[in-house]
């Protein structure tokens, strides 16, 4: 035990092998919740193994050395619990849920899995096949063509380029030797959080987390960072002609990070053009205009340059004054700054969305970890809802003209209608 600070009802706790602990104790109900962060993810896959940390994850609960995969859902599923891997674009992650009673059993086998997975071939060749469905599935989904369209276009090399399933070259070439380097190169201590919500303390918590992770050793040598293109700005029409009952449109704006000062007023934005049935573009583009099966815009959460995406779903004959009104709606955003009014609702839809996503001993264990892995740390959840507050429209405007210059544009439909563009 190095430090331990206290935030609110939360608890930060680092280890002598550098793994952070993070515990929200509460008392209310039986069951702790816990999430086991590692710091990487496919932000750090070489562009020839796209899809290796999501075929990892899946192949990581499958077996060890001492078990096989039916004995570990066994253990698991004889106490009613749960637990389950996946991976992002910036984070790996190892969730579990169970009663107070049945946690240090639990996180044992979790500890066993996240530090010795044998990845058994026969369970690799099952997973493999598994996520190579799953990508022809997404390349059978208009929405999910036209986003991978986008997205590469948008990031050209850089990892952020590609779904966290892969490719399905990239995945039929995977070896099980693939996953053991990434493994060993970046699972370690130092690399790791412990975010846990429920029914526990700081002493028991910490005590259970040296038993199964205190003799894990940091390796000599320090991780290798990721090796990571600049995303450049190159503004460009990507079309695909498919026989569709609807057409796509999508614009993408490169945006900045979480760690930028434009955060919040970009978060703030996205609410209010594409957050619900109130949002402008549902009101103005579907109720007003009857031009959108759906329509909608994101901004994710990420560590390196992320996106801003504004899209449509429209009957094909509606294609291109779809593609004006998205213009449109956003070009609004940097002609003048939103009434006090409209920045108010987009705030307290933003914050009391976010109030809620902090109500569950998952969410709670989710969010935290998430903060403290991305480096932002337990005190941006009040420095996130304090900059919200403080936005102004006039600061949404700079923004909006910041970012909402020439987009890229993402557009998937059938060929009588989108040739019609050109």
């Amino acid at each position: 035990m190095t430090s331990a600070t206290q935030h609110r009802t939360t608890h930060r706790h680092i280890l002598d092998n550098g793994i952070t602990l993070l515990l929200t104790e509460n008392p209310a109900a039986d069951i702790i919740a816990t999430r086991l962060f590692v710091k990487t993810g496919s932000r750090w896959e070489a562009q020839t193994q796209v899809g290796l940390c999501h075929l990892l994850a899946a192949v990581m609960t499958k077996g060890t050395a001492n078990l096989t995969s039916f004995e570990i859902a066994e253990i698991v599923e004889s106490v009613g619990a749960k637990l389950n891997a996946d991976t992002s674009t910036d984070y790996f992650l190892m969730s579990l849920k169970t009663v107070s009673s049945d946690f240090e059993a639990i996180l044992s086998l979790a500890a066993q899995l996240l530090r010795s997975p044998s990845f058994p071939e026969s369970e690799l060749e099952l997973e493999r096949r598994i996520a190579i469905q799953g990508i022809r599935s997404q390349q059978e989904q208009p929405f999910s063509v036209a986003f991978d369209q986008l997205r590469r276009a948008m990031y050209q090399d850089h990892p952020y380029a590609y779904s966290t399933l892969g490719t399905e070259d990239t995945v039929a070439q995977l070896t099980k030797a693939d996953l053991e380097i990434f493994h060993q190169t970046y699972f370690r201590p130092d690399h790791l959080i412990v975010s846990i919500a429920g029914r526990i303390t700081l002493e028991e918590a910490t005590q259970l987390i040296q038993q199964a992770f205190g003799d894990w050793s940091v390796p000599s040598h320090p991780a290798p960072l990721p090796n990571l293109p600049t995303v450049s700005f190159n503004p460009q029409t990507c079309i695909k002609l498919q026989e569709t009952q609807q057409s796509i449109v999508m614009l993408g704006y490169l945006a900045d990070a979480v760690h930028s000062p434009d955060y919040a007023a970009l978060k703030l934005l996205n609410t209010y053009l594409g957050n619900g049935l109130s949002s402008r573009l549902f009101v103005e583009l579907r109720e007003k205009r009857g031009l959108a099966y759906d329509v909608s815009c994101f901004y994710p959460t990420r560590l390196d340059p992320s996106q801003f995406v504004v899209y449509i779903g429209t009957a094909p004959e509606n294609t291109a004054i779809a593609i004006e009104g998205l213009q449109s709606e956003v070009e609004r955003l940097t002609q003048a700054p939103l009434s006090s009014g409209e920045l108010q609702v987009a705030k307290n839809k933003l914050l009391g969305q976010y109030a809620l996503g902090k109500q569950t001993n998952s969410q709670l264990a989710q969010i935290y970890g998430w903060y403290e892995t991305i480096g932002l740390g337990l005190d941006f959840d009040q420095q996130f809802q304090t900059a919200v507050e403080q936005v102004t429209p006039e600061q949404c405007l700079t923004v909006a003209q910041r970012y909402f210059t020439t987009p890229y544009l993402s557009l998937l439909g059938p060929e009588a209608f989108v040739q019609q563009l050109n």
